[in-house]
């Protein structure tokens, strides 16, 4: 089996506790050569200094590829833009730019008066700024706020028009899931990178509820096989061999690269990889 180029997601710490949690997990995965590491904002864009702070750290101290998020939650194009200008002063190569979720109890998302109206014209900003690689995100199964099943087909065609260079997808449980959005991309003539996002369910709560927020549908035999763990090492075992058969399956049907969502805690993505046969060169103290 050819081995897949792999990258991982993380999240800015809140507090010295997450800021330890997030570099043991930087350091745990570093080994494995990622091709990029990506850093989330949350919703609303709370977390956007967190954010600007852990991509410089990671980048700087770590030596990784940084893809550092952006959106256009709650801000002005102006105050976006001088983000984007601290990103490409700090080394900064490759953005993902997305709409962004709204606050919590907002109603829903709702363009800022003078802000960017949504992803498509945040990307054409950044590409006609010509300086970042440009990632997007893609949603295999029907988003929340989509008016029809192939919507999420036809705005993703429209920001790798903008000047998007590739797109990451919301996490998935079936390998058919992404096969069958693969194929219809390529049917409206998208022709960009296509990442699938994987998520190794570290917390089956927390996957519920994650999946229920952003249309992810779960296969029965899933929920079952969780709802019947009898404790968390057997739940980390299912966890672990569910993700390295849907790896797998994705590597057999075509996919090169496949994006990690770590939620800062690296013992399951790490296995996966090592199940998957990519394994560490060396640890990151030992080339710090």
């Amino acid at each position: 089996m050819t081995r897949p180029a792999v990258s991982f997601e993380f999240f800015p710490p809140k507090n010295i506790e997450g800021s330890f949690r997030l570099w043991d997990t930087v350091q745990a995965l570093a080994p494995m050569e990622p091709e990029f590491v990506s850093v989330t904002y949350g919703a609303g864009g709370t977390t956007r200094k967190l954010t600007h702070e852990a991509v410089d750290a990671i980048h700087k101290k770590a030596g990784l590829r940084v893809a550092a998020h952006l959106t256009c939650v709650e801000a002005t194009r102006a105050e976006t833009m001088e983000i984007v200008d601290g990103y490409a002063k700090a080394g900064v190569e490759e953005i993902v730019a997305l709409r962004g979720d709204p606050p919590k109890g907002s109603g829903g998302f709702r363009a800022h008066p003078e802000g960017f109206a949504g992803s498509v014209e945040l990307i054409e900003a950044l590409a006609a700024r010509g300086n970042f690689r440009i990632r997007v995100g893609a949603y295999p199964e029907r988003h929340p706020d989509a008016a029809h099943e192939l919507a999420d087909v036809e705005h993703l065609k429209r920001k790798f028009d903008a000047g998007a260079h590739s797109a990451i997808t919301q996490f998935f449980f079936e390998a058919d899931t992404f096969f069958r959005f693969r194929d219809a991309c390529v049917k409206a003539g998208i022709e960009g990178p296509i990442i699938p996002g994987i998520l190794p369910i570290e917390n089956w709560k927390g996957a519920k509820k994650f999946a229920g927020m952003c249309g992810t549908s779960i296969p029965q035999v899933v929920a079952d096989g969780f709802e019947h763990a009898k404790d968390q090492a057997e739940a980390d075992l299912l966890a672990t061999a569910l993700a390295t058969e849907l790896c797998d399956t994705l590597i057999a049907g075509g996919a090169e690269h496949l994006h990690f969502y770590t939620l800062n805690k690296p013992d399951l993505t790490r296995d996966v990889c090592h199940a998957l046969g990519i394994t560490p060169k060396a640890a990151l103290s030992e080339v710090a």
